[in-house]
């Protein structure tokens, strides 16, 4: 149990400042909270608010041990301060930095003119953290336990210096769990050792407290604390050098993976129940899992077609895998019991129960319903189509051979060896899609549509428009679109003559180069819906509302919207795959 370190100060109630307040007030349980550890703070230098710290904090044996006698780095407010003087070869042996003895968090030196921090090499070192930096002249170094990973476990600046002021404020936090952690494995509290000086207001209790006097001293003997107030030209000031025991050896509570109770399993399921298991125990999770793991790059989330269906197995650095989750329904994703907790963490597993869905919801879910996965899938085997149409027309009038890679940037060999590995745009494409998307999550991903075909070169589809017979001047600004549309128009003019590709240029009308083609008014609202940001009121529903989608099926979530743009823009492009593939039957 903690002293009430804010009752016990001999100070008023309303001068004690937020930061004041801090410094005073152990740390609680909450696993998620990132209590400072150390810091060299200082505001409003020679102004009416100012106020200045210096913090570290050392590892003691609890509240009843320690006292501010016992610690001359208060006025230091680091660790080593100054450099050891050393006159022989030698004679500096085993050099071992503490706080008057003790061990400490973060790892602090200075000289009055330089200031330099980092965490401790026993702290990172015990809990396996790995660090790197980020920023340019003003550096900090985070911390990372890269083998679940969890990241920013601990952070701070790299450097200070002083001349007439500081160059600029350190701070350094430090995961509430991974901080008690460490203080439960070496038995040890966490104790703040700090320096507190601040302008306060001069209220009436405190000019009681001075009285008459221009300078009072409050220093209980043996006691935690040495506080100071004195009047200086006009204004108040209070200077406190104090040790606080702040943490204890406590772990945080956090949820384990044992105790769990799963959909449709009777109690609570431990490890050795889950490996123990015969039967499949399926689970039915809430593809909204994916969602941690799909917007971080240091996962793995890949999905995979396997005899038929589709896994989305989460993995990470070869550390853990999730295995054997499958696609079911639209949004659902179906897994055994033992599988979730083979060789994964309880973060993991716990996240997983976290999207678990009761089996009552399950019933009344479309088991058959596409998945994005899957409509992914099928916009690409169409695109694929276009692309070896396009590939073949092109080689039949005239032009050079080339590839639907060559074309819109995918491979079918390289899918055939790699499935999606190589093209992580299908994986971004192919993120969860829930019902109730929002609006702009929806046009990101129409854009994302868009720009997978954008990537056909112009040229191409211009020369297979040149061998048409219209006047080139008719659709010299033309776009890829509009060229498409051209060139779809000039294949529905042929196949409905039955004419052959040698007689491309046989017949052609000028309404063919200037004329709407409904077929491909998908790809047109879908170009429209990708600049929707730059539109003003109305126009994404106008434009959905164009499309022939019922827009008050919009008011739960943009899910529905995307199902349908993706199933418009398949169709698109495997009427112009079929069109020139009825063309190519013709010509042989």
């Amino acid at each position: 149990m903690f002293p009430n370190y804010v009752q016990e100060l001999p100070l008023p109630n309303d001068s004690i400042s937020p930061k004041l307040r801090a410094l005073l007030t152990p740390i609680g349980l909450d696993p998620f909270e990132r209590p400072e550890v150390s810091s060299r703070y200082e505001h409003d230098q020679y102004g009416p608010e100012y106020e200045a710290i210096h913090m570290i904090m050392a590892l003691t044996d609890g509240p009843e041990t320690i006292s501010v006698d016992d610690f001359d780095e208060t006025s230091d407010g680091v660790v080593s301060f100054s450099t050891p003087v050393v006159d022989e070869c030698g004679s500096l042996v085993d050099p071992a930095p503490n706080i008057s003895g003790h061990d400490y968090v973060i790892a602090s030196s200075g000289n009055g003119s330089f200031y330099t921090y980092n965490l401790a090499e026993k702290v990172w070192m015990t809990l396996g953290l790995s660090p790197r930096c980020v920023g340019g002249n003003y550096q900090k170094i985070i911390y990372d336990d890269l083998s679940l990973p969890e990241f920013g476990v601990a952070e701070g600046e790299v450097s200070s210096s002083y001349h007439f002021s500081s160059s600029r404020n350190v701070s350094w936090r430090m995961s509430n769990e991974y901080l008690r952690d460490y203080l439960w494995m070496r038995g040890r509290h966490g104790t703040r050792v700090f320096f507190y000086e601040s302008n306060i207001t001069e209220t009436p209790d405190v000019a009681e407290l001075l009285g008459t006097e221009t300078h009072i001293n409050f220093k209980p003997e043996g006691g935690w604390y040495d506080l100071c107030i004195q009047r200086i030209n006009g204004k108040v000031l209070v200077q406190l050098w104090a040790v606080v025991c702040a943490i204890s050896p406590e772990k945080c509570q956090l949820q384990s993976a044992d105790s769990l109770i799963w959909p449709g399993v009777s109690g609570p399921v431990n490890r050795q129940r889950a490996n123990a298991l015969v039967d499949p125990s399926i689970i039915y999770l809430d593809d909204r899992f994916l969602q941690r793991y799909e917007q971080n790059s240091f996962y793995e989330t890949t999905p995979f077609e396997d005899y038929g269906s589709w896994t989305c197995n989460p993995s990470y650095l070869g550390q853990w895998t999730f295995t054997d989750c499958r696609r079911i329904g639209r949004n659902l994703i179906k897994v055994g019991l033992r599988e979730l907790y083979k060789g994964k963490p309880d973060r993991e597993i716990v996240w997983a129960h976290s999207h678990s869905v009761a089996q009552a919801v399950v019933d009344q879910t479309n088991l058959e319903e596409e998945h994005i996965v899957a409509k992914v899938q099928r916009f690409l085997d169409a695109l694929l189509d276009f692309a070896d149409g396009i590939a073949w027309l092109a080689g039949e009038l005239g032009s050079d051979g080339l590839s639907s890679e060559e074309l819109i940037g995918i491979s079918r060999e390289e899918l055939r060896a790699e499935r999606w590995l190589p093209y992580p745009k299908l994986s971004r494409l192919a993120q969860v899609a829930p019902l109730d998307m929002t609006e702009q999550q929806f046009l990101s991903r129409c854009k994302e549509i868009h720009e997978l075909w954008q990537r056909l070169p112009n040229g191409v589809i211009r020369k297979i428009v040149d061998q048409a017979g219209h006047d080139s001047k008719q659709y010299k600004g033309f776009g890829s679109l509009k060229l498409l549309q051209v060139l779809a128009n000039v294949l529905d003019r042929l196949n409905s003559n039955h004419e052959e590709v040698s007689n491309f240029d046989a017949g052609h009308q000028d309404a063919e180069v200037t004329c709407r083609n409904s077929r491909l008014g998908p790809l047109f609202l879908t170009a429209d819906l990708r600049n929707a940001d730059a539109h003003i009121g109305g126009s994404i529903s106008q434009t959905l509302s164009d499309f022939g989608f019922d827009i008050t099926q919009t008011n739960s979530g943009y899910g529905k919207a995307l199902d349908y743009v993706f199933d418009r823009n398949i169709e698109s492009f495997r009427y112009i795959a079929s069109e020139i593939n009825a063309l190519r039957k013709r010509s042989f």
